[in-house]
């Protein structure tokens, strides 16, 4: 009789692979965290357990977008008040928070529960080329 095998908690192995966003386009790259993220690229892959590996992002600043998106892109936020709808353009978040335009590309490409914000955690995304994850011996991802 066939059987599948679920992998236990403890047989699971978390590596941490480095991403450098410069010159990258936002959507393939985020597409390529989230797989990473979830462990699909593994063949241990279980849907409901989570598998991934941790992703650090380095130059968060210079991803690029294709066509208008830099000046017609909008992201949205709200503060749970009436009228608290806060709207800003690509560029303008930009250079304010880029790490949040990385952030909210790959979280939208994770599971809606709380699997996904458990996997979520495991992305790390930094302003410039600097990361505190020099102990974790990073491995670059090929994308």
């Amino acid at each position: 009789m066939n059987k599948t095998i679920t992998p236990s908690l403890k047989t699971i192995e978390r590596n941490w692979f480095l991403v450098d966003a410069k010159d990258k386009t936002l959507g393939r790259l985020a597409t390529e965290i989230a797989t990473v993220l979830r462990g699909k690229n593994k063949p241990t892959f279980t849907p409901h357990l989570d598998t991934g590996d941790f992703v650090i992002v380095v130059n968060a600043e210079k991803v690029e977008v294709t066509g208008k998106k830099s000046s017609q892109k909008l992201y949205r936020r709200h503060s749970g008040r009436p009228g608290g709808m806060k709207i800003e353009k690509f560029d303008s978040l930009q250079e304010r928070i880029p790490e949040r335009i990385i952030e909210q590309a790959v979280k939208g490409m994770l599971p809606h529960n709380s699997l996904g914000r458990q996997q979520f955690k495991k992305l790390k995304v930094y302003k410039g080329a600097d990361h505190p994850h020099a102990a974790q011996n990073p491995v670059l991802l090929n994308s």
